[in-house]
């Protein structure tokens, strides 16, 4: 009698089909991953030539071959050491004990320490303070790496560049030499502490108090909750960046001010002494990523030290904010391309059914799916994702670079524009897609998706955090179309049309560019023209601007993408003229891959367009009662 399901069925008692045997038969298997690091140093030497900024600190050591040595060890450590701990991790958990204290998955503190003596989390920090100082876009090139092998092990990292960048920033210098050796080393660790049980975005109810003291310090009274890493057993102290209202100040965020707050005080000679009045409440249950401990922070009187001026804590925080914003991004995109790469394995090896055209391996019972023009529908719109978002997160993370590093005055404001620009586009269309791409790379696999040895049900889970967290993607998209268009006169933004507009000029007239300006051409059109509506429409009528926000956001995301393909077949083209050093075929493959974005993905720029400019009257026209 036959029973079960899932490959697991019974005769007789005796198992037909054991989990180790789906391997032969071309089905689901524990997932792989390897770092694309031939398609980083593409992007960084060919299209982003990033060799033309060798003027800039840090650039000029950070050769080819420096470059190349880095990220091949890095997809190494990816690939060998936290690859094989992303589903042990999420199926154990972090552990919270009665005394508070949090234990990460096993694995873990093993993988931290080698990520610690490796000297990882002190890439492009200054050498002044145990750093290597090179470029900040290896970082977040790295970073790629780590999320799609590990996300939930990649944020404990992460966290700490966040801080050190906001200390660099905004603390003192003081503080900068007690906490940044410790921070950047790696013995110590960071958080974010925003949120609180009754707010989130709206920063302004926040209600932790900061009281001052005479010796200059400040008590901390307050719950925080979501706060990633704040309690775990990696590093041997946690330094708290934590939002407060100083007594007295004013409501809403003008009198926000931010904090360190260690979780154990450090003497003076960087020491560790008493224990500080911070303690992990309890920790979040969560959908996904749940190697990363998630937890509910409790400060009782809490030694805390002012960053920054009283009342501006936001400023200083936000700068923690727009490094996180894109590392969130970043992990958008590193999801996709790791769910891509386990899609592409499954696709080539399962055989189902035969080709349209014709049986493609006649000599097999079934050809694989791979020619069936559904399943590469699927495979062609992640691939045209990943390789453009890459180049856009890189470029983003190169613009970073320039306006923290060069000493010309007009490109670091220009690099400055184009990071508050971009930040909540690479934010919120890079995790929306994100997501939407693992979904996709687990219908390739379809029943064996939805199965936990696949690992693309963790991969979908883990990708729908990113959407969420600093800042839900609801929210980026008002920032850019609040905040960040109007700002300066709108210069970040005319800038930005001129560049993509100025490219389109140079290469209109070239008859093997006109598949790619062509349609880019009409999708910037598809821009300015909502650019245009808002300006017309939305100061007498906000709400056509919060109803239009989620698409020109993504609109704008998809002009971005674009232009990054026209900038990659440029490259590509010129890499096959000079010879593409064994590259060929890499490089052919990149032209099809620009030309089926433009054909079956810009084009949605149009409907984006639509929406927009039907305006807000039918979204706000029920009454609540009618929901």
């Amino acid at each position: 009698m036959l029973a079960g399901a899932g490959g697991q069925g019974r005769v007789d008692g005796k198992p037909l089909i054991r989990r180790a045997d789906f391997r032969s038969l071309g089905t689901a298997t524990m997932p792989t991953y390897q770092a694309p690091v031939d398609e980083v140093t593409f992007i960084l030497n060919d299209v982003l030539r990033i060799e033309r900024f060798n003027n800039l600190p840090g650039f000029a050591e950070a050769t080819p071959d420096v470059v190349e040595a880095i990220l091949v060890e890095a997809g190494k450590f990816c690939t060998e050491v936290l690859a094989p701990l992303n589903r042990t991790g999420d199926e154990e958990g972090c552990t919270r004990h009665e005394d508070g204290r949090v234990t990460t998955p096993k694995g873990f503190r093993e993988a931290y320490r080698q990520m610690v003596d490796g000297g990882w989390l002190g890439l492009a920090a200054p050498a002044e303070f145990g750093g290597q100082g090179l470029p900040g876009t290896l970082t977040v090139a790295v970073n790629e790496f780590l999320a799609s092998a590990n996300l939930a092990f990649s944020m404990y990292p992460g966290l700490v560049q966040g801080a050190v960048a906001a200390l660099l920033a905004h603390g003192s210098d003081a503080a900068k030499k007690v906490y940044l050796p410790k921070l950047i080393s790696g013995v110590w660790a960071g958080t974010m502490n925003l949120t609180e049980p009754h707010c989130g975005t709206d920063l302004g109810l926040l209600r932790t108090k900061a009281m001052p003291q005479p010796d200059g310090s400040y008590k901390i009274t307050g719950t925080k909750i979501f706060i990633s890493g704040g309690e775990q057993d990696l590093t041997e102290n946690i330094i708290h960046l934590v939002l407060a209202r100083i007594e007295g100040a004013p409501a809403g965020t003008k009198g926000i001010s931010l904090f360190i707050v260690p979780k154990i005080l450090p003497n003076a000679d960087g020491s560790l002494g008493a224990r500080n009045g911070v303690s992990c409440g309890s920790l979040e249950h969560k959908m996904g990523i749940k190697a990363s401990a998630t937890c509910v922070m409790n400060y009782d009187n809490a030694t805390g030290f002012l960053i920054g001026e009283a009342n501006r804590g936001l400023q200083a925080m936000f700068v923690m904010m727009n490094e996180a914003r894109l590392a969130v991004g970043v992990q958008g995109l590193a999801l996709s391309e790791v769910a891509y790469q386990n899609a592409v394995t499954y696709a080539k090896e399962r055989r189902q059914g035969r080709a349209l055209s014709g049986a493609k391996e006649p000599n097999q019972p079934a050809d694989p799916i791979i020619v069936h023009p559904d399943v590469r529908r699927m495979l062609m719109t992640i691939k045209a994702f990943n390789e453009a978002a890459r180049a856009l997160a890189l470029w983003t993370a190169l613009k970073g670079d320039i306006a923290w590093r060069s000493p010309d005055e007009k490109e670091r404001q220009a690099a400055d524009d184009h990071m508050g620009l971009l930040t909540p586009v690479v934010k919120g269309v890079l995790t929306d897609i994100g997501f939407a791409n693992t979904v996709m790379a687990q219908q390739v696999f379809g029943g064996h998706g939805y199965i936990a040895e696949s690992g693309m049900e963790q991969f979908v889970r883990d990708a729908r955090i990113p959407m969420i967290y600093e800042g839900a993607n609801g929210i980026q998209a008002l920032d850019l179309v609040g905040r960040k268009l109007p700002k300066d006169g709108g210069r970040a933004l005319q800038t930005f049309f001129a560049e993509v507009q100025g490219f389109i000029n140079e290469h209109k007239a070239d008859e093997a560019m006109k598949p790619y300006v062509g349609p880019l051409n009409t999708a910037l059109s598809h821009l300015q023209q909502a650019t245009m509506w808002f300006m017309q429409n939305a100061l007498a009528k906000p709400d056509h601007a919060g109803a239009g926000a989620n698409d020109y956001m993504h609109l704008f995301g998809l002009v971005a993408l674009g232009y990054m393909w026209c900038c990659i077949v440029k490259a590509a083209r010129e890499k096959l003229k000079a010879g593409a050093n064994g590259a060929t075929e890499r490089m052919n493959g990149k032209l099809v891959t620009a030309r089926f974005f433009m054909e079956r993905m810009l084009p949605e720029t149009a409907t984006h367009l639509a929406r927009i400019q039907a305006g807000a009257d039918s979204m706000m026209a029920l009454g609540a009662e009618g929901f």
